[in-house]
């Protein structure tokens, strides 16, 4: 099949240009002809507060990667899709509702020349503005079908769209500085909570929670705050964790990451809501056991009681117990020993196969 990518690559970061660009290289071994379009500028800055390209990629770039795409020009993304009528397959990558404007474009430029399938991240966003919805429905009614990775998002789109909705498991994309060998077993006092940080994802539960739990444990906060990190601080200080939290605000280059999962006893995802996370993958990568909340696919991924610990979302007693539970003697190596990295190999082949169906199977 010949089968065009749309979405981001580098030098664009984060999980979904990683996504895309190891979506690509997937599709391509399994003998498809594959090309990425991509964008040179992808958001105004104000949509998109933190860093929005790097210099050096996490991975192996994808050769065939176009760059014509701009937000500040509609003809091109007309143009855009008039140039791939001839494909069998387009994948729309949707990881905002702020895309759905220029892949309306596309639609329009490709006029049913072929088939559309909407691979969508997140089918609305987890901190939703009045236009989210009526964006969302305008663009999954025009495509072909809709891809997502958990029965809850499924269930989302299918009151948006009557088009066919199919939900396979997310594969991993980790930066290539994760496959790395486990740390030792020394229990370090010290948890982690890396990545974006946004309401959704409940640092605040988690401070709150460190503060009621063992008062010997400290945390390291690593990953671009998209406001509120004034407030954060007024609250690490109201809580007296002055002297027990690391903030380290700003994006996590590749190289970095080994040296904090490696200074760390568990990953710590407090999230209010969720759909997946690689966090949860890249923490097994480096011998980590997770601490989560029961939102999204966590529940799924994380074995609860053998290579971490589920907790209530949104409840900071909740979470507060699981810290001393994790903490109890011997169970951080315990819960250590539980961890296996994943075998992304089986999981990868049954994304693609789900993904490049023949048109009439969608």
């Amino acid at each position: 099949m010949r089968i065009a990518i749309v979405g981001p690559a580098f030098p664009y970061k984060g999980g979904g240009a990683r996504h895309t660009t190891e979506l690509a290289h997937r599709l391509a071994a399994a003998g498809h002809d594959v090309a990425i379009e991509s964008w040179r500028a992808q958001y105004p800055s104000f949509l998109y507060p933190g860093q929005q390209t790097i210099s050096e990629p996490e991975g192996e770039p994808f050769p065939a990667t176009r760059h014509r795409l701009d937000w500040r020009r509609p003809d091109g993304w007309w143009r855009t899709g008039r140039a791939l009528r001839s494909c069998d397959l387009v994948v729309l990558v949707v990881l905002s509702t702020v895309q759905v404007p220029s892949y309306l474009g596309v639609l329009a430029g490709l006029r049913r020349g072929a088939p559309v399938v909407a691979l969508c991240h997140n089918v609305l966003p987890h901190e939703r503005k009045p236009y989210d919805e009526p964006l969302m429905k305008r663009l999954l009614r025009k495509v072909d079908g809709v891809l997502v990775h958990t029965e809850n998002q499924a269930d989302l789109a299918r009151t948006l769209t009557d088009r066919p909705v199919r939900v396979v498991e997310m594969a991993a994309h980790l930066p290539a500085s994760a496959a790395v060998s486990p740390g030792d077993d020394k229990v370090r006092r010290r948890l982690l909570f890396f990545g974006i940080v946004r309401p959704y994802k409940g640092l605040d539960v988690l401070l709150r929670a460190l503060a009621e739990g063992p008062d010997d444990v400290a945390l390291t906060v690593a990953g671009e705050f998209w406001g509120g990190l004034d407030e954060t601080r007024e609250l690490i200080r109201s809580l007296d964790l002055t002297s027990r939290v690391e903030l380290r605000p700003g994006y996590v280059p590749a190289a970095d990451i080994p040296g904090l999962f490696a200074a760390a006893d568990a990953l710590v995802m407090p999230y209010r809501s969720a759909t997946s996370s690689q966090n949860v993958w890249m923490a097994y990568e480096h011998g980590l056991p997770v601490i989560a909340t029961d939102v999204g696919g966590f529940g799924d991924q994380i074995r609860d009681g053998v290579d971490g610990l589920i907790c209530t979302p949104d409840d900071v007693a909740s979470l507060a117990s699981a810290l001393r539970r994790f903490y109890a003697p011997g169970e951080p190596e315990r819960l250590r020993s539980g961890v296996r990295p994943v075998d992304h190999g089986p999981v990868w082949a049954a994304y693609t196969d789900a993904l490049a169906l023949p048109r009439f199977r969608w």
